[in-house]
């Protein structure tokens, strides 16, 4: 594949890339190029971590980089998940592994690796320490939102800054040229670029990836990455307010009935996220090559898009109803999930892993 092939693949992912021309010289210098992405294991996966991340895991794979997904039980443990149970994070860990694997992303290229693995290292921690080292507290304490936290000095602990020099640590223990997390950790990722030339690394390139927003109605029209972060952490103790990757049918119909879609309105809309994000990324996974709209003739009767900007502007000029929008949402989201359920219903080992996660009480 070509260069320029490579980087409209990975641009394909990242809402933000620091910096483009680090990023093709990377791929023009022909050497292995491995990817991470660290995932706190905490509760049942929704869409967002389930599909969202396949598909853009698969894309960079194709643009021919490897990609290492860190399992950062440790940090989960730091950030209160579970109540701060390891036992509990790791069998959290273990089910998003299986989600993943229900949900075509190419593990052929995907290495999954255990922070709690890494924490035996002491060279590790050596790092963690010149990380600590390398800056101030304030700056630190400025990368807190990564994990949904306030910049709050009475609401975070010693826990939560021992994470952030973690966080950093990670890249150049895996030997990371690229990260490709969301928006949510633009903060310690720029920290990252920073540091690692000070310890005698390198400048990971930043692939950050869109967040996609909650179902509900967003709690301003100027909702930035943070807010949309929190707004899916929210699903947690909120499930209406996002899909999960073992929703039922009628969990699916429920949610996205009630989803905020206002008509004509193209800002901040769940639904159009959904299908841009996900929907016209899943064309061969669904068996089409276009998104049907069946209505009756007296409401216009059928309504095809190939593209995501066709539907955007037909739905901007209020020529489609955001009912049709929904329904045939509904039938596109079922069909992606299906896998998922059936892999948790079928597999003795993901149905345990299944029961014990829904047992366990979710924290923030």
């Amino acid at each position: 594949m070509k260069i320029d092939d490579r980087m409209k693949l990975i641009k394909e992912v990242g809402e933000e890339i620091i910096q483009e021309e680090e990023l093709k010289k990377l791929l023009e210098s022909g050497e292995e190029l491995i990817a991470y992405d660290g995932f706190e294991p905490s509760g049942q996966i929704h869409i967002a971590q389930g599909i969202l991340r396949a598909i853009n895991v698969n894309k960079m794979i194709k643009a021919g980089v490897k990609f290492r997904m860190w399992v950062a039980d440790w940090h989960a443990m730091a950030n209160n998940k579970m109540g701060g149970d390891l036992e509990k994070i790791k069998t959290v860990g273990k089910y998003f592994i299986e989600v993943w694997r229900a949900s075509g992303m190419d593990l052929t290229n995907v290495e999954f690796m255990w922070a709690s693995d890494m924490a035996k290292n002491p060279e590790y921690w050596k790092l963690v320490v010149q990380v600590g080292k390398s800056n101030a507290l304030k700056r630190f304490i400025r990368t807190a939102e990564m994990m949904g936290r306030e910049e709050s000095l009475e609401k975070l602990t010693g826990a939560h800054i021992i994470y952030s020099c973690m966080q950093v640590a990670d890249i150049f223990m895996l030997g990371a040229k690229i990260t490709q997390l969301g928006m949510d950790q633009r903060k310690v990722n720029m920290l990252a670029r920073e540091v690692g030339p000070m310890l005698g690394y390198w400048k990971p390139v930043v692939v950050s990836h869109h967040m996609l927003m909650g179902l509900g109605k967003p709690a301003s029209q100027e909702a930035d990455a943070v807010q949309r972060t929190i707004e899916v952490k929210m699903s947690k103790s909120k499930p209406d307010t996002a899909i999960f990757m073992t929703d039922t049918t009628e969990d699916i119909k429920r949610k996205i009935n009630k989803a905020y879609c206002l008509e004509g309105d193209i800002k901040e809309n769940p639904v159009l996220e959904y299908f841009k994000y996900i929907i016209f990324d899943s064309f061969v996974q669904l068996n089409i090559s276009e998104v049907l709209v069946e209505r009756p003739e007296k409401f216009g009767g059928n309504i095809s898009f190939k593209t995501f900007a066709e539907m955007e502007k037909t739905f901007a000029e209020k020529k489609v109803h955001p009912m049709d929008l929904k329904s045939v949402l509904i039938k596109y989201l079922d069909q992606l999930i299906e896998p998922v359920r059936r892999h948790f219903e079928e597999d003795e080992t993901a149905k345990k892993l299944l029961e014990q996660v829904r047992s366990f009480q979710v924290t923030r």
